[in-house]
């Protein structure tokens, strides 16, 4: 059996011992781990350092997530409504969203799709086939995101196999991958499967980092191993209230992020998830993290801050406001130091 298996194997689903091990409320914790699948791989285990700790908050039950403040939603972003077929949300012309796994190796407690992870169960591959033909006929769709749960959850032998029919799909040009594998699961990345993996470029994979910590030397190894296969990289982060809503946080994440050969993509407002009450922050957070940000380290490293908007509504984002008065063909910006400076406008 694989390492990676066997690690899965050993992964912590026993609410009780996690109760034991912090003290923990035991009638909060347990009704909130009944509400949504509670499971943490050994690797991300041996990361926590202790209770309330950036990486303890975000994979332990918390009686919290029993709070409804009547914003929240089952399917926070809309994409039932936006599923033609099963397995496929085609919400945007040229892309869409694949969805062939609901297993994961660790369960974030603030996930957007929390309400399909119950007892894990590979998605069977006969029964994505509605999907690629949906994306067959649909000569508009360029790029297909594959995700989950984690696609790389899946044995080398079908996920090949759904890369293979997605490469042979003429209008499909690219190809994503999003998975937490790197950081959860840094076994999972072998040898054996970047050399799968590069068979099929043009392919990107989008990591999911969320605190410094989580980039232990086996992830940055991980990284390292897609890197070299050609494959880019990009992060995609959720901002999240006592985990990383922090400028100076978020300033070495990105930068450890760029150094590890990744390229940071999104920070993304936590979605209005059922059970994400206690994660929030207000949107102003993500607005003054890009401004603390900008003109103290690398452009590469400054990522978007984006809102997927509820209800369908789709991905914008936000940027800290520079301009500061307009007279005439002359409009005012202030810099990264609060220095104020005219531009001439042209008509």
């Amino acid at each position: 059996m694989e390492k990676w298996r066997q690690s899965l194997k050993t992964a912590v689903t026993d609410i009780g011992a996690a109760v034991r091990k912090f003290e923990l409320p035991e009638d909060d914790v347990k009704k909130a781990a009944e509400m949504f699948r509670f499971q943490v791989s050994p690797h991300y285990w041996s990361l926590i350092r202790e209770k309330g700790d950036p990486l303890y908050l975000q994979c332990m039950p918390d009686g919290r997530e029993l709070e409804d403040d009547g914003d929240l939603l089952d399917d926070p972003l809309g994409e039932e409504p936006d599923t033609p077929v099963p397995n496929v949300v085609h919400r945007y012309p040229d892309h869409c969203l694949f969805t062939v796994s609901d297993c994961c190796a660790t369960y974030c407690r603030f996930c957007t799709r929390k309400r399909k992870f119950g007892q894990c169960g590979h998605i069977d591959p006969a029964n994505l086939e509605p999907g690629f033909d949906y994306i067959a006929r649909t000569g508009s769709i360029q790029d297909v995101l594959v995700s989950g749960g984690d696609p790389l959850l899946l044995d080398d032998e079908n996920l090949e196999y759904i890369l293979a029919r997605l490469h042979a799909i003429k209008h499909v040009r690219f190809v994503r991958i999003g998975t937490r594998t790197p950081c959860m699961l840094p076994e999972r990345i072998t040898v054996k499967l970047t050399r799968m993996l590069k068979k099929y470029h043009p392919l990107y994979i989008n990591v999911h980092f969320n605190h410094p910590r989580e980039l232990a030397p086996a992830a940055v190894a991980a990284l390292g191993r897609l890197a070299d296969a050609g494959i880019p990289l990009g992060s995609q982060t959720v901002l999240l209230r006592g985990v990383n809503d922090d400028p100076a946080v978020m300033r070495e994440l990105m930068c450890s992020l760029l150094a590890a050969r990744v390229r940071p993509y999104y920070i993304f407002q936590c979605d209005l998830a059922r059970g994400n009450s206690h994660f929030r922050t207000p949107l102003a957070a993500g607005v003054k993290i890009i401004e603390a940000m900008r003109g103290r380290t690398s452009g590469m490293a400054i990522p978007h801050f984006a809102v997927d908007l509820p209800g369908g509504g789709g991905k914008i984002t936000l940027v800290p406001q520079y301009e500061c008065g307009c007279g005439g063909e002359y409009r005012k910006f202030r810099n990264f130091r609060g220095q104020i400076y005219d531009y001439h406008d042209v008509k």
